[in-house]
């Protein structure tokens, strides 16, 4: 039930944020998300914070699809904390009302998702490897890391293509979800 739960909390902030950053790039903002302003980067641009909108867009892409495939939602939820006390330090220079508590929530949601990774901290802040690990971590592959890689990749690549072909675009957006998740099969396939 544990691990249900945290792949699940993991899928829904990688879906957040994953379809945040592709709606905010995809020509004329169509693609499927549930939060965050699609006009995001022209609002900003009128700061000439463009190009700096973009970079957020560009790196919610890359953390919510290493916590939507779930094969990256430790060190997704680790660099999820900053991409949200960046997004909420613009809600708040803007005077957004209510997305603040949002964010909050979110927030929220990833500390309970670093929580059960709470073992892998200690090594870490106490700068020192782990000489008894209380966790063994899943094997992965360098063909696992390949497939997500072109997973990845075709995500982002279907944002340039948004501005000729739409239809196209979902097909690679969604071939390239699938890989991302498929990687981890792939690891099983090709055992360490």
């Amino acid at each position: 039930m544990k691990t249900f739960f945290v792949q699940g909390l993991s899928a829904f902030l990688g879906f957040t944020f994953w379809g945040a950053g592709m709606v905010k790039l995809y020509e004329g903002h169509n693609f499927i998300q549930w939060i965050g302003p699609p006009w995001l980067v022209e609002r900003l641009a009128e700061f000439d914070l463009g190009l700096y909108a973009q970079f957020i867009a560009l790196c919610q892409i890359i953390i919510g699809f290493m916590l939507l495939t779930t094969r990256y939602k430790l060190l997704g939820g680790i660099m999820l904390i900053p991409m949200i006390l960046n997004i909420l330090m613009v809600t708040i220079s803007q005077n957004w009302r209510g997305t603040p508590f949002v964010l909050a929530f979110l927030l929220l949601l990833n500390g309970v998702l670093l929580w059960q990774y709470r073992d892998f901290f200690k090594p870490i802040l106490q700068e020192e490897p782990m000489i008894n690990p209380v966790r063994k971590a899943p094997g992965r592959t360098w063909q696992g890391h390949l497939v997500w890689l072109a997973g990845l990749g075709l995500c982002i690549g279907s944002v340039s293509v948004s501005y000729f072909q739409l239809t196209l675009a979902f097909t690679l957006a969604g071939l390239g979800l699938i890989l991302g998740i498929l990687s981890i099969r792939v690891d099983r396939i090709f055992p360490i």
